[in-house]
């Protein structure tokens, strides 16, 4: 966490906003405030193709950085199958639907309830 000079909820709102624009699907926002320090909140959303999860994370690094001063760094934008965009207190994951089902984010950091310890909860008892 950066300490922008805008605060975590309207980062959240600006990039909300432009996933909605660009037509990104099966948007969910994942709080991270006492699971992690990297960031307070996580993004994960999906494009229907390679082109269109490319275009959705240059569009929001544009925006942010045009209407909020903020410089993100990408991971992943050559292969176009999972863009991870580090815009400080969020951090948003675009997605080819296929990989997103591969990958489980959402599993992974779903409330549980608990603090994350470091340690992987299956979710499964007894097998």
């Amino acid at each position: 966490m950066r300490g922008a000079v805008r605060g975590a909820g309207e980062l959240l709102d600006a990039i909300l906003r432009s996933l909605e624009k660009d037509k990104a699907e099966a948007v969910i926002t994942i709080a991270l405030t006492g699971k992690s320090e990297m960031a307070d909140h996580m993004v994960i959303c999906s494009g229907r193709s390679a082109r269109q999860v490319v275009a959705i994370a240059e569009k929001l690094g544009e925006r942010l950085k045009q209407d909020m001063g903020i410089a993100c760094r990408f991971e992943g934008k050559e292969q176009g199958d999972w863009v991870l965009i580090d815009a400080g207190d969020v951090i948003v994951h675009v997605f080819r639907p296929e990989v997103r089902e591969f990958y489980q984010l959402e599993r992974m950091w779903a409330d549980t309830g608990k603090a994350d310890t470091g340690k992987a909860d299956t979710g499964r008892a007894g097998s």
